[in-house]
């Protein structure tokens, strides 16, 4: 039983800051790579930040740079995204995914090579 447990979600002003965290439950934590992605209305999910278990690379898309990091602490079975300057058009609903990183040559930036998933958090910023 894998359970990934998303919270940290809310309703902020643009240039606010959110903190997400994402807690597994059920698997080997540092063996997996960890995924954000977001999905808003009419639009396809993408992937935000994702960090590797074993070599800790990360990958943002290009819009989030310099305004989001991706951490992680093995001890807690918990990855953060720290969200800074928020904007408007990022209102989504955000996920976190799992997948094993040695499945994975380099760091996974696609929903389809995810294996687990959780409930996503709703992340609303107002103008």
């Amino acid at each position: 039983e894998v359970q990934l447990q998303a919270s940290g979600g809310g309703l902020v002003q643009a240039g606010g800051s959110l903190r997400l965290s994402c807690v597994a439950s059920g698997l080997s934590f540092d063996e997996y790579a960890i995924g954000w992605f977001r999905q808003a209305p009419g639009k396809e999910r993408e992937g935000v930040s994702c960090i590797r278990s074993d070599d800790g690379n990360t990958y943002h898309v290009d819009s989030v740079k310099g305004r989001f990091t991706i951490s992680r602490d093995n001890a807690k079975n918990t990855v953060y995204l720290q969200m800074n300057n928020l904007n408007p058009e990022e209102t989504a609903v955000y996920y976190c995914a799992a997948v094993p990183s040695i499945l994975t040559a380099v760091v996974p930036t696609t929903p389809s090579q995810y294996y687990y998933w959780g409930r996503g958090t709703q992340v609303t910023v107002s103008s």
